[in-house]
């Protein structure tokens, strides 16, 4: 990546205006085209969001856009939508024992109306505050209850000590999505919110202690660090979905569902750690000192977070993108040599090889940023400024063309993203030979949680979070 150094968030202002008007007009367009009965809307067909999904793990950002839309504009239609919507259509989902994907759909919906409420941005009575909050700890504990206990071992070399183990994907016992740590925003406020879960006999089951433990699963076992753990260990690279043996707990072999390879690095899968890295980072530095102790302590616990995040980090402006902070979806797929040398000029999303992937940038970008800001707090400041720096370029790229969508009959806010390539799920024009020109619902959801934040920053106002008491 051609890092931007003299960028600031104060001269992403008019390009995130942009994003906002156009955000406006598509979030209307959706909600009067959008049935229930057909199923939640994943990725745009010629323009028009179309349901397609394993699981209805985008229906929180379907409606959580529109809380952002009104957080970022103050316009109170948007909060309407989001507050009915939420009401009406989210409630399976706090109880769903399914699916990896309660932080996707109750904190950006039940969670980001109680940061709200706790900002004083909305009028809240304390009982609309409580049904937020009854709704984020039982999501917290569902999502947590998908455990299960792996064996310790050396190799790869652990930064803690005691139980381990995590919370497995819909795949089955057998499964971690490295999705996943992005997800685990749901078991952060149901601890902040003071809620433990219970298991049988009464046993009370620290939700903190199952996110530490989850991190570091995700850590070992889908990041690699370049310690030679196997023949294709690059430092920052990501395993798309770790396989143990439920039998004795063992893990077995790196695996992919999306990406190219068990051995490749899917960059969506990369963007998520990122992401969710570093903003447990942020979330374990709110913690009082006794919380910690008793999961691992907070310099083993920081030590791991910020060790996984700086290496997926470098991983991904180093080897992931070109020049402009967008990756093509996989930069071990089998056509990427056809591109030649990609990472030397700015992406192409209209290139006859492979795609690339928008809704990764728009991931990752809030990473970025996020690892710098927590950075800057520490007096790293040549590390900060290399990460905010990418962060602010990934995210200048995308407010501009061809990825900010500027069409009105487009519901798709930043274009070129990609659902699953080897599957085929997304749509090739009629003359072209590979996905572009379409968007996904966590791609636009990010791009609008990633100028929201950045627009707090330019504007003075308060750093955003996931989390609120």
């Amino acid at each position: 990546m051609r890092i931007q150094q003299d960028l600031t968030p104060q001269q992403l202002l008019p390009g995130i205006q942009r994003l906002w008007q156009a955000s406006a007009a598509k979030i209307l367009s959706i909600e009067a085209s959008y049935k229930p009965e057909d199923g939640t809307p994943v990725f745009t067909v010629d323009g028009r969001y179309t349901a397609r999904g394993w699981t209805e793990w985008t229906q929180g950002f379907q409606f959580g856009a529109a809380i952002l839309q009104f957080d970022a504009t103050g316009d109170e239609q948007f909060l309407q939508i989001g507050r009915q919507r939420t009401l009406d259509l989210m409630a399976p989902h706090v109880s769903h024992t399914g699916v990896h994907d309660h932080g996707f759909n109750n904190v950006s919906t039940y969670g980001n109306l109680l940061r709200l409420a706790v900002e004083g941005k909305i009028d809240a009575s304390e009982w609309e505050r409580h049904f937020y909050r009854m709704a984020l700890k039982v999501s917290g504990a569902v999502q947590a209850s998908r455990w299960t206990v792996i064996q310790r071992s050396e190799n790869p070399p652990s930064w803690l000590y005691g139980p381990a183990g995590f919370i497995y994907s819909f795949n089955g016992p057998h499964s971690l999505f490295v999705d996943t740590i992005r997800s685990l925003r749901s078991l952060a406020v149901a601890h902040r919110l003071g809620h433990q879960m219970m298991g049988e006999g009464d046993r009370k089951i620290s939700l903190l202690s199952r996110l530490v433990q989850h991190a570091e699963a995700t850590a070992r076992y889908s990041v690699y660090h370049g310690q030679g753990r196997d023949n294709f260990d690059l430092r920052g690279r990501t395993a798309h979905e770790s396989v143990f043996n439920v039998n004795d707990g063992n893990f077995r072999c790196p695996n992919s569902q999306q990406g190219f390879s068990p051995f490749t690095t899917w960059t969506r899968g990369l963007a998520w750690a990122i992401c969710g890295f570093a903003e447990q980072l942020e979330f374990i530095e709110s913690l009082p000192e006794a919380d910690l102790d008793a999961v691992g302590g907070r310099g083993a616990i920081t030590a791991m977070l910020l060790t996984t995040a700086e290496d997926c980090a470098d991983f991904y402006i180093d080897r992931a993108t070109a020049l402009d902070g967008i990756p093509y979806w996989d930069p071990g797929s089998s056509k990427i040599t056809l591109l030649g040398d990609y990472l030397s000029r700015a992406s192409d999303p209209y290139n006859p090889h492979e795609p690339v992937d928008s809704s990764a940038a728009c991931i990752a970008s809030q990473g970025l940023l996020r690892l710098g800001a927590w950075l800057e707090t520490k007096g790293k400041a040549q590390k900060a400024a290399r990460y905010r720096q990418a962060g602010l370029t990934t995210l200048a790229t995308l407010l501009e063309e061809p990825y900010l969508s500027s069409d009105p009959n487009h519901q798709g806010l930043i274009l070129h993203s990609v659902y699953h390539q080897p599957n085929g799920w997304d749509r090739v024009h009629p003359g072209q030979r590979v996905p572009n020109g379409e968007s996904s619902m966590w791609g636009d959801y990010h791009a609008r949680e990633a100028a929201l934040y950045v627009q707090r920053l330019a504007e003075g106002k308060p750093y955003l979070t996931f989390w609120a008491e």
